[in-house]
């Protein structure tokens, strides 16, 4: 590392291969800062680290892990320190659903899904906030989900749970943590073009639902840095989310839920 390297923010992102997290990889190059860049598919992190040092003069390492591996936060603490690096800005975005009925799915599949959506964000906030706190200066996004605002429906059961849990985790986080110079945020997109949903096998499905409904990964990404870096706890990225938003407060909660209902099998298979 440089002299002028070590002058620079440094951000983790998790999940950085793709959607989202590729998104909030290119945005925090742009925006000058040096990048740790970890998912599963190290192929594709070296190739995006390549062009980002290329493309911004920015220096980006590579960490390839699973998260869903219990150990991973740790280790991927521990590669850190072995390399002296620090990290500035964390970006908790890895995630992804489990299709189908709760009943209907393997305790192995769902404990896999918590692990990387719950405990993954948790541990990995509590390892490295300490650092951030020291320096009295520090970022957190939390990449959560429009879905943890909305009443839950049936089909991907844990979604919207774990994401509830990160804008709350992240509500109280920023709360306490706001003396110490840093900002948490829980960044809660709706419906974004990314690999979400070919994972999932609901591409089909969710490609019936209107255009307005869906927003580019890069907008999300790029609206959520100017949030965190201005310290909004809870920011839901784009016009017609946040009104959805809104509305599930304002309205009766059966109504709310039952509007959920008669549309879930819109973008969810049971």
């Amino acid at each position: 590392m440089n002299e002028r390297t070590a002058t620079r923010r440094r951000a983790l992102v998790t999940g950085a291969s793709s959607g989202i997290g590729l998104a909030f990889s290119r945005v925090l190059a742009q925006r000058g800062h040096d990048l740790i860049l970890t998912a599963r598919r190290q192929d594709r992190l070296e190739t995006l680290a390549l062009e980002l040092q290329a493309r911004h003069g920015i220096d980006a390492v590579v960490i390839a892990d699973d998260l869903s591996d219990p150990l991973a936060p740790e280790r991927l603490v521990a590669a850190l320190a072995q390399k002296f690096l620090h990290v500035d800005i964390l970006v908790n975005n890895a995630g992804y659903g489990v299709p189908g009925s709760y009943a209907g799915t393997t305790w192995t599949a769902q404990q896999r899904f918590l692990q990387v959506l719950v405990m993954a964000v948790a541990e990995l906030t509590h390892r490295l906030l300490p650092g951030m706190i020291e320096r009295r200066w520090g970022r957190i996004i939390n990449v959560a989900s429009l879905a943890g605002m909305l009443p839950g429906v049936a089909g991907h059961t844990l979604y919207a749970a774990s994401k509830a849990f990160v804008i709350k985790f992240s509500e109280s986080l920023a709360l306490e943590t706001a003396r110490h110079g840093l900002h948490v945020t829980a960044s809660c997109p709706g419906f974004t073009y990314s690999e979400f949903h070919d994972v999932t096998g609901t591409r089909a499905q969710v490609s019936r639902m209107p255009t307005i409904m869906w927003l580019d990964a890069d907008v999300v990404a790029h609206a959520s840095y100017d949030a965190v870096m201005a310290g909004v706890p809870v920011f839901v990225p784009g016009r017609l989310n946040a009104t959805l938003a809104t509305l599930s407060r304002v309205l009766p909660r059966p109504v709310v839920w039952g509007l959920m209902k008669r549309n879930a099998t819109k973008f969810r298979r049971v």
